[in-house]
């Protein structure tokens, strides 16, 4: 062999060589940042997967279902997403629409939930609902308004039995009338707006979404989001009512209800206002594991396009993944959760050095997904952090998210030099 062969050959082995290590170094660290969450008991378990450059460098399982270790988790059982599903549900089929001229965000939100007609909403923008600048309350505790004085519930609402006008399971013991999402729609529609416009986090409007949405594209929301989008980008695992398609062994449990439901649950979705919709809404319901979750949002870090296919136009994609009010102190894209406008590290769950182009969403249960263009980096990380109550914030006190996040970055650093 040519000494110029030679010299290349080691040059190269060399250059492999390093990498190897550079990628056990961060796999160490990922490690270590979880396994200390799970040993300070921030949640039993988790999953993690990160792609570079189109390539899965890190994908990995952490612990187990529960504390009582009876489950290992594996990376095919699914996790409750939370509002993950805000931007992995309703919108991508809002975004579709939009590239082709038939969902526009500045018109009246009446015209597509004619349900807001002659009130306080009616004239509210999907750009303004999207981005959280609508002044809609924060959340509604439907549940709360099912129940008597004496804490018993209202006959009318629930009953002990299945039926045909009790369809909706809450509980073995709990089965909600057929009408009460009317109930819920009469309610947004009558709640007060906030009085200062400013960035407002709030889930009523994607309660709304699948109706309307249903009626936008004369067709199932459903239906139409599985053959749209999840079947042909291959995110197999993602989908609403786990337990229709999934054994319950491979469903990660939430909460110990002990206040609405009462009992463990597993296999139904977290959020009481998204149960009480049989767990068909846009702001929680999805369940999925990290390399779907990933799909989706690759498509979306890749403007649109995965393995070759647009799904969605690039200006549509670049439009709802960017600042909308960034004047107003408001980070938010359309749907999509977007870095501080002024990094903070006591308030921010992402990482410091993540773009201004990136995008991504957290979810209540202990979720987060982040994708970064400008970088080619897409973390996944799914836990059940609520598990058993939703009073463990170790999740956000320890700072579990962002180290995630910087480690990757200081990762391509180091590769970079």
């Amino acid at each position: 062999m040519h000494f110029i062969q030679i010299m290349a050959l080691l040059i190269l082995m060399l250059h492999q060589t390093s990498a190897a290590a550079q990628h056990d170094r961060l796999s160490a660290v990922l490690d270590s940042i979880i396994m200390d969450a799970i040993d300070s008991m921030a949640f039993p378990g988790a999953q993690l997967l990160v792609i570079h450059q189109d390539s899965t460098i890190i994908q990995q399982s952490y612990g187990h279902h529960t504390y009582a270790k009876e489950r290992a988790v594996a990376s095919h059982h699914l996790y409750d997403l939370a509002s993950i599903t805000k931007v992995s549900s309703g919108l991508p089929i809002l975004m579709k629409l939009h590239g082709r001229g038939a969902f526009h965000l500045d018109v009246p939100a009446e015209r597509y939930l004619p349900e807001l007609k002659k009130s306080n909403k009616s004239e509210l923008t999907f750009r303004e609902i999207l981005s959280h600048q609508a002044r809609l309350e924060p959340y509604i505790v439907f549940w709360k308004d099912m129940i008597k004085e004496d804490g018993s519930y209202k006959r009318r609402s629930v009953k002990s039995k299945k039926s045909r006008r009790y369809p909706i399971r809450l509980s073995d013991d709990m089965w909600l009338h057929r009408k009460y999402k009317k109930k819920m729609q009469k309610r947004i529609k009558a709640s007060p707006l906030l009085q200062e416009t400013s960035y407002r986090y709030s889930g009523l409007s994607f309660l709304l979404m699948p109706d309307m949405i249903s009626r936008m594209i004369k067709a199932d929301f459903e239906t139409q989001l599985y053959q749209s989008f999840y079947k042909p980008i291959g995110a197999d695992r993602l989908c609403y009512q786990p337990l229709t398609q999934y054994p319950l062994s491979e469903i990660v449990p939430t909460e110990r209800d002990d206040y609405f439901r009462h009992r463990l649950i597993a296999g139904e979705v977290h959020d009481e206002a998204a149960a009480m919709l049989d767990g068909i809404s846009c702001n929680a319901g999805l369940f999925g594991n990290a390399e779907s979750v990933a799909r989706v949002f690759q498509m979306y870090m890749n403007y649109g396009v995965l393995d070759g296919k647009r799904y969605i136009p690039e200006a549509t994609v670049r439009l709802f993944t960017s600042y909308q009010y960034p004047d107003a102190d408001n980070r938010r894209g359309l749907g999509f959760d977007k870095p501080l406008l002024t990094y903070d590290a006591e308030s921010a769950y992402i990482a410091q050095s993540a773009s201004p182009e990136s995008f991504g969403h957290s979810g209540f249960t202990g979720t987060f997904v982040w994708a970064d263009p400008t970088h080619d980096l897409l973390i996944v990380f799914l836990s059940n952090r609520v598990y058993p109550s939703r009073a463990n914030r170790r999740l956000y006190t320890m700072e579990i998210r962002p180290k995630l996040h910087q480690a990757l970055y200081d990762h391509l650093r180091s590769h970079d030099r």
